[in-house]
């Protein structure tokens, strides 16, 4: 399995991409970013033009043939760091993804999440022309990315071993649902069927009905490990001038993902007993009602904290040498005593008088938030996280990158199927 670079290493890592790009910096128009302090509004006013300081990727060139989210997500982070991101699609209906849903003015959430800051080439891989004019951006390319079904990208010659003695510096990664081997490797793979298989469904939702993870998780998974096997195939590279092929599993980065139930049940022991919103194994650590008919979300982590919680929010001192609570395993064992004793004394405050204990006695809470109140969530106002992309319906809020600036992250519109095509043709002196 390819090596996985830590996250911090990862940040050392791009720091010194400039270093060795082979290639020309293309400098792209961009549609800019505008940072908001308010909520996000479909406002449509013009973002205003600001310089943007040399990202970690520019002058690396992606080809991506994908469609529905790992991929997209993946390659959508190499575009938020620089890279020239070349989607390609099939002509006229595009990646699929774009019909998923219309929420947003008519464009389908996923893809507006995933497909931002890319050049979107259409092109029908069925015809000998089509493929040559692929084969021919390739000739540029540092990486190329692909989710067809296994085999596809072989029978199209786009495989690592077809493509590495003409292209021996090109980083090729295949993502598929079970790899491109073994007895699942023809597998259909949906992102609830990976949950699935790697056992997710047995720790969550409660005991009587299994629950799946509320987002796209294995494809979040997969793109995340695509991105960085990539970065460090990027860095090899640097050190060797040869490309290699990278091998993403959505079934093995969902389980790497479940390292903690697969080792909570290390020789046979028991696995996790579903819990609902609450932890499985730490208690109290869950949502608990208030008396004004919402949530609060808390968490004891320590023994300190559960005897603040026993004397400042419960206001019974005895709870904490109660002896069917004196443990957290203790705690977990009796939380249907344990609950009842919280939502009594909850019942009778509203979710803020709670929150107002819970901060007092310095125990970890939240609220439990719908969508709108991510939206409006003032941490995020505050941090002035929102920005705004261009789309072809017009622009829309967007999410500045975790742990980037606007001045150090490219943002640009969502394309249109392909909307590029000309552009791209004639730069490699393709006759339209």
């Amino acid at each position: 399995m390819p090596a996985i670079h830590p996250p911090r290493v990862l940040i050392t890592q791009l720091r010194g991409l400039q270093a060795f790009a082979t290639n020309v910096r293309r400098h792209i128009p961009r549609t800019q970013s505008r940072r908001v302090g308010s909520a996000p509004s479909s406002t449509s006013a013009k973002p205003p033009n600001k310089p943007h300081a040399v990202l970690p990727l520019e002058g690396i060139t992606v080809v991506s043939l994908e469609q529905a989210i790992a991929a997209p997500f993946c390659t959508r982070q190499l575009a938020d760091l620089g890279a020239r991101v070349i989607k390609v699609e099939r002509p006229e209906v595009g990646d699929f993804a774009r019909g998923y849903d219309d929420r947003v003015n008519g464009m389908a959430s996923h893809f507006v999440w995933t497909n931002r800051s890319k050049e979107s080439l259409a092109l029908d891989l069925k015809e000998k022309r089509d493929l040559a004019t692929l084969m021919k951006v390739l000739e540029r390319a540092d990486v190329l990315v692909q989710n067809l079904a296994p085999g596809a990208a072989d029978r199209l010659g786009l495989s690592f071993d077809k493509l590495h003695a003409k292209h021996p510096g090109l980083i090729v990664c295949d993502i598929s649902g079970y790899g491109q081997d073994g007895p699942y490797r023809n597998k259909k793979a949906y992102d609830l069927l990976v949950q699935s298989e790697a056992g997710m469904l047995s720790v969550t939702g409660t005991e009587s009905e299994p629950a799946k993870v509320g987002i796209s998780i294995a494809d979040i998974a997969a793109g995340m490990y695509a991105l960085t096997n990539i970065m460090g195939a990027l860095m090899q590279r640097n050190k060797t001038g040869k490309g290699r092929r990278i091998d993403i599993s959505m079934l093995e980065s969902m389980t790497e993902w479940m390292s903690f139930p697969l080792y909570y049940t290390f020789n046979g022991a028991p696995g996790p007993t579903p819990a609902g919103a609450s932890h499985a194994a730490i208690y109290p650590y869950g949502p608990f009602e208030c008396g004004d008919g919402s949530s609060v979300m808390l968490g004891i982590q320590n023994e300190r904290e559960w005897t603040n919680f026993c004397t400042i929010v419960l206001e019974d001192a005895s709870l904490k040498s109660d002896a069917r609570f004196v443990t957290n395993s203790l705690r977990s064992q009796n939380r249907a005593d344990l609950k009842q004793i919280i939502v009594g004394v909850f019942s009778r405050l509203s979710s803020a008088q709670a929150v107002e204990k819970l901060d007092k006695a310095a125990i970890a809470n939240a609220s439990v938030n719908d969508m709108k109140g991510v939206w409006d969530h003032p941490q995020l106002r505050a941090r002035e996280r929102w920005t705004t992309v261009g789309t072809p319906v017009g622009p829309v809020p967007a999410l500045l990158p975790p742990g980037a600036s606007s001045a150090d992250v490219r943002m640009d519109a969502v394309p249109a199927v392909g909307q590029h095509n000309r552009d791209i043709l004639a730069e490699f002196g393709i006759d339209t």
